[in-house]
């Protein structure tokens, strides 16, 4: 019985300090970690009936009134890109930045991210699944307000999607390379 009372009085000795140090941090009320979970956890739920096929994606790209949007880096996005999609990169994704280019709320937004394409780690290489870009992008655009996105939901060859992309040299040379 003595060693666990030591030990126990010993892990609260270096824990005090630790936990004496986050006190003194001082809050920053442009950040709300409490606000981001709940909000993430309510667009969790709001996903879950808006992630399509690749075949509903491209119907639905071609509808007027859709916005394909791809938050990867401009380079990433340079280098092959869904035909028509425009790019917004996720770290500029703000309130200005939606406001010009999306000022409409309502407008259907498609979403894809480098997760959806396999066999093209050039331009779209792979993230770990809980880090992937779709996940960030879909639960930003729902703590801004835009409720009518949606998001490739498949994991799709390159080499054998019918999604158009630009530059449409770059997929050739993609799916060649395979």
């Amino acid at each position: 019985m003595r060693i666990p009372q030591l030990t126990f009085v010993a892990l609260m000795l270096v824990a005090a300090p630790l936990g004496a140090q986050e006190k003194a941090v001082p809050a920053n009320p442009a950040i709300d970690m409490d606000g981001f979970l709940r909000t993430a956890a309510e667009a969790a739920r709001h996903r879950a009936t808006r992630r399509v096929s690749e075949e509903d994606f491209l119907r639905m790209s071609r509808e007027k009134g859709t916005l394909v949007l791809d938050a990867r880096s401009k380079a990433k996005y340079d280098e092959l890109h869904v035909k028509g999609a425009i790019n917004l990169t996720f770290p500029d994704i703000a309130v200005d930045s939606l406001r010009a280019l999306i000022p409409d709320k309502a407008t259907r937004i498609l979403i894809y991210c480098n997760n959806n394409f396999q066999n093209a780690q050039g331009p779209f290489p792979s993230k770990l699944p809980v880090a992937s870009l779709n996940l960030s992008t879909y639960t930003a655009l729902y703590a801004y307000g835009y409720r009518n996105v949606y998001e490739l939901g498949p994991l799709i060859d390159i080499r054998t999607t019918r999604l158009p992309f630009d530059p449409a040299g770059n997929l050739e040379a993609v799916q060649k390379a395979r």
